[in-house]
């Protein structure tokens, strides 16, 4: 694992691609190091192996730039906010040492992303603990996003990802062993293909028109932001 300036950690392969990879395309164009840190192997889910997934993840990881995907075993669907965990997830973070760590939203439908949220700010904070008994020196995140894209709630800010947007969509496309199926059969179990492509489409148009560009990704952030210049804010009151 190599030292990178932001650490994405999301509880199964493909949840930052549906999430954030828009927004992690544009930080790698600006020439920041970005490094992957699944929670789990994506054992339980109902298409595909986790052998597959694995592949997929990888090519996903390519089509980002990302410098490293770390894939851990913490329990598909039955991912807890432990000790145990929490120091497994600590030690990663003091290997990566991320300026910036993006977290699911502490709210979601399904239990491991909101857990796997729990587990990430956890382990940022106890990364930086000298006394935590697992290897590496101490390092703490300087901020933690939440990435709120699958959430009914009012974004602290918004991500311009117009210019890489294809690429997000390329990103996606690699997981076909998930996400294939026919738009058209509502039996599909969620979500099938075409659904999940329009439904990604049309979120990151939404966020994209609330600031004026054409695709947007949205991030919660816990304390308040600071501006140095309220001349200069780019999105338009009126």
């Amino acid at each position: 694992m190599e030292q990178v300036d932001i650490l994405t950690i999301a509880a199964h392969p493909d949840d930052i691609e549906l999430t954030c990879s828009g927004t992690l395309l544009r930080m790698v164009a600006q020439g920041y190091s970005v490094g992957i840190l699944d929670l789990t192997q994506g054992e339980m889910g109902t298409r595909g192996t986790p052998e597959l997934r694995a592949q997929e993840a990888e090519a996903a990881r390519a089509v980002i730039g990302a410098k490293f995907r770390e894939r851990m075993n913490l329990g598909d669907s039955r991912l807890i906010s432990s000790i145990e965990n929490r120091y497994a997830v600590a030690e990663q973070i003091r290997k990566a040492r991320p300026k910036t760590v993006i977290l699911p939203y502490w709210e979601a439908r399904h239990p491991d992303h909101y857990t796997a949220a729990t587990i990430g700010y956890e382990a940022c904070y106890a990364a930086g603990l000298k006394q935590l008994p697992v290897a590496g020196q101490p390092h703490r995140p300087s901020k933690v996003l939440y990435a709120s894209m699958y959430w009914d709630v009012k974004p602290s800010f918004l991500v311009d990802i117009s210019a890489h947007f294809p690429r997000k969509l390329d990103a996606i496309n690699c997981f076909a062993s998930q996400f294939s199926g026919d738009m058209k059969d509502i039996t599909e179990l969620y979500p099938a293909w075409g659904r999940l492509l329009d439904r990604v489409t049309t979120q990151c148009k939404y966020y994209g028109h609330l600031m004026g560009v054409d695709y947007a990704e949205p991030f919660v952030v816990k304390e308040v932001m600071a501006v140095d210049d309220i001349v200069t804010l780019p999105v338009a009151s009126v």
